[in-house]
């Protein structure tokens, strides 16, 4: 049994939610977001829940059907709350600044970073951090992913883009031989 496949989800206030064949839209406002679980759950929406349930009771169905969940509980999470992620830049010389609805990096190249920010997505610079916002957890993830990948952090010293719970294990510098 899926333990989370079989919770209900609370559609909250000022959300609809409804399934039209195997697609489970939500909407707030006039923010639309879909979610196509290509036949392979079992979806109702009854007294302000979605309950999902599988098709079958082979393996692949029963993973489906927690996936499908999770999937939905971050839909009505992104539209109620929003997802963020935080980066920190470190490095003498790296610096960030937003320019419109692009994103202007120093990342010791040449010449500077320049990222756009996809639509839906919101990047803020305070300082040496960098602050991406969203409704969509993989979107804003992903953006997040792609502005670490200008420069990732290296072992030594610790220079680069890095998230900020993330833990650089550090190695020893050269040593002189006595």
């Amino acid at each position: 049994m899926s333990r989370i496949g079989k919770q209900p989800i609370e559609i909250p206030a000022g959300i609809s939610a409804k399934v039209d064949g195997n697609v489970l839209s939500f909407t707030k406002g006039n923010v639309k977001k879909e979610l196509d679980f290509k036949g392979h759950v079992n979806v109702e929406v009854k007294d302000n829940q979605v309950v999902f349930t599988p098709k079958s009771d082979d393996r692949s169905s029963r993973a489906y059907w927690g996936t499908y969940r999770a999937l939905a509980n971050n839909i009505i999470i992104g539209l109620t709350q929003g997802f963020k992620k935080v980066l920190e830049i470190n490095g003498v010389g790296y610096k960030a600044a937003m320019k419109g609805k692009t994103l202007e990096m120093a990342l010791g190249y040449s010449h500077p970073v320049i990222f756009d920010a996809p639509e839906g997505i919101e990047i803020a610079v305070e300082k040496n951090t960098i602050v991406i916002t969203g409704a969509d957890k993989q979107v804003v993830g992903q953006v997040a992913a792609k502005i670490r990948e200008f420069r990732p952090p290296e072992p030594y010293k610790g220079k680069g883009i890095k998230y900020s719970d993330e833990r650089i294990i550090r190695k020893a510098g050269k040593t002189s031989k006595k």
